[in-house]
Parts: structure tokens; C-alpha cells; sequence
């Protein structure tokens, strides 16, 4: 039978239950697993020290890998974008050398120069600047993101600008730079667009992007191309701007900013009636389903890091600049 409990009974032991939530909270709290409303708060992404670390820890798996040429080796180094290029480049070369890879030369980064962002919410993300031994006089870039306090920092953008070309950020005080939202109003193209913008000139043209090697240049080696005799070429020019492929942008002492985004890119080779399409070769074969008989197609995916004017600056005429891009093919299909 149950028993019925008095009023002052009830009170006492709600008193009590309260009394012990709340200890348990305090527990928690103190013993650092859990950080109320954590996610509100305006945080260094890092530490130098903790970037170093990811800096080195990347380059470990990193060769590892290309060594090997095993893609499970730094699958937990990459994400985004050079997770998508750096696997399928993997995979090409187990395939075509599974014995690993015997042109192997160990990638080494030095002078490394760490650009930490403070924002609140994840992901967290810093940027890694160091000069490489592979890519001639050009410095890495190396964007490092993760999710949550207990992932472990991951490569999602990786570009090769020249030397002195990257440019000087804003930062506090405490020499923490400007995380920039992808909706940020005082830029030539909001972060957020920079994907679609770059997808929609490339396939139309326009105004939005400055002159150079990634838009006039790039357009004008596809126009050449196009023309061949006996062979048709057809591109499609995609966004991507979810996950891990979403832009990161760090506001520059100019008041503009470095973004760093995304494009998914198609071309069709199709070759006219008694003509065939040229042999591909054997990294892009390696990658290729169906048989190509008439046609090829192949998917690209490419990450450009862009100097992102502020609206009415006078540099490059308010447009937007393409400083590096890195472009890799991830898979083709043969008819």
C-alpha cells in the first residue's frame, strides 16, 4: 500500500532533490565535462602551442600516407575539401602502385605562423602559414577546423600562395584575429556568396572577380579547349558551402578579408562520330567507372582561398581576387 506524505514531508524532499542537482551540477562544472553555455562565448580557437601541435601532427599522417599510399593513414587529419582531393589522389596511386609510393619525398614545413580567430560557437577553426619544401617559393595554408573540445583538429582547406602575397590580418590586443560570418554586409561578396559567385562567373563571366590566372585565365584556357576539332568539351560549375566545405573568412588590416571556399566543377569530353576521346591517363583512369567509349566525364572539386575586398575599397577595384586555388579530380565516368 503506498504511503501518503505530509505537505511539509514533500517540500523537505524536493528541498533535498534540488539541493542535490545542484551539487551534481557544480561536480560537473569543476570537473570540466560540462561548460554551460559554452557556446555563447568568445574563445581563441587554440593555442599556439595546441596549433603547433595539430601542425605537426597533420604533417606525420600526412606522409604517412603518401608514403603508403594508404588513405586511412591521415583520414583523420582531413575533412572538407582536401579530405575529398587528398583521397582520391590516394586512391589513385594504391591503385596504380600498391607496393606504396617509391617517389616518396617527406613534406616539411617550416617558419610556421599561426592565425587564431576568438568566436563563439563551432566549429573553431586557425590557420596554419609555413613555407613548404615541395611548391617552389610559395607558402602553405592550412586551415584547421573541428566541431566540438574533444575532436581532434583537422585539415579542411589547403591552398599554396606566393610569398608575400598573404596578407596582414586584424588582431586584438592579445594578437587574436577576426573571425568573419558568412553573412558579414561590408564586403564586395559576402563569404557566404563567394562559392556561387565563383561557380556563375566561371560558366558566365562578369564583373565580380578581378583579373588573373583563376578567372580570366582559367576561362580563357577553356574557351581554347573547347575549340578542338573532333572533340566537344562541356563544363558545369557548382557551389558547396555545407559541413566542412562551408567558407571561413578572417578579416585583413585593409578592413577586407581572406575566405576561404569551395567549388565542385564537370567536364564532359565527347568525342565526334569515328573520333575518340583521348586516353586518359592512369591516375584518371584509376578513378574512372563505366567504359569510355564516346564521352568522359570528371568531377572536380577545388578550394581557392580569395582576398575579399571591403565594399567601396579602392584595391583591385573592389573586386574580388582568387590568390590561391588548389584543384583535384575525385572521380570520372566513361560512355
Amino acid at each position: 500500500m503506498s504511503r501518503v506524505r505530509g505537505p511539509h514531508r514533500l517540500r523537505r524532499l524536493e528541498r533535498l532533490a534540488t539541493a542535490a542537482v545542484t551539487a551534481a551540477a557544480l561536480t560537473l562544472t569543476a570537473s570540466g565535462c560540462v561548460v554551460v553555455h559554452g557556446e555563447r562565448e568568445v574563445l581563441p580557437a587554440t593555442t599556439p602551442a595546441e596549433a603547433a601541435k595539430a601542425l605537426t601532427r597533420f604533417t606525420d599522417a600526412y606522409n604517412a600516407a603518401d608514403k603508403a599510399y594508404d588513405r586511412s593513414l591521415d583520414a583523420d587529419v582531413v575533412t572538407g575539401a582536401l579530405g575529398a582531393i587528398d583521397g582520391a589522389r590516394l586512391k589513385a596511386g594504391h591503385t596504380n602502385n600498391p607496393g606504396g609510393n617509391s617517389a616518396h619525398t617527406p613534406l616539411t614545413l617550416t617558419d610556421a605562423r599561426f592565425t587564431i580567430p576568438k568566436k563563439a560557437g563551432w566549429p573553431r577553426w586557425f590557420l596554419a602559414d609555413a613555407k613548404g619544401n615541395k611548391g617552389g617559393d610559395q607558402r602553405w595554408l592550412l586551415v584547421f577546423l573541428r566541431y566540438g573540445a574533444t575532436e581532434k583538429w583537422r585539415v579542411a582547406y589547403l591552398t599554396l600562395a606566393p610569398t608575400g602575397g598573404v596578407p596582414e590580418f586584424r588582431k586584438d590586443a592579445d594578437g587574436l584575429a577576426e573571425a568573419l560570418p558568412v553573412n558579414s554586409p561590408g564586403l564586395s561578396v559576402a563569404p557566404g556568396d563567394l562559392s556561387k559567385a565563383y561557380a556563375t562567373y566561371l560558366s558566365s563571366g562578369g564583373d565580380a572577380f578581378a583579373d588573373g590566372t583563376h578567372t580570366t585565365g582559367w576561362r580563357g584556357l577553356r574557351a581554347k579547349a573547347a575549340s578542338r576539332p573532333g572533340l566537344a568539351r562541356q563544363y558545369i560549375d557548382q557551389p558547396m558551402t555545407d559541413g566542412a566545405y562551408a567558407p571561413l573568412a578572417l578579416r585583413t588590416a585593409d578592413g577586407g578579408a581572406l575566405v576561404f571556399f569551395t567549388t565542385r566543377h564537370y567536364e564532359k569530353q565527347t568525342a565526334a562520330e569515328g573520333a575518340s576521346v583521348p586516353t586518359p591517363n592512369k591516375d584518371v583512369q584509376a578513378l574512372t567507372t563505366g567504359e569510355v567509349k564516346q564521352s568522359l566525364t570528371m568531377e572536380f572539386i577545388s578550394n581557392e582561398a580569395a582576398l575579399d575586398p571591403a565594399k567601396g575599397a579602392g584595391a583591385a577595384g573592389g573586386k574580388v581576387s582568387i590568390l590561391a586555388r588548389v584543384q583535384g579530380l575525385t572521380s570520372a565516368q566513361g560512355e
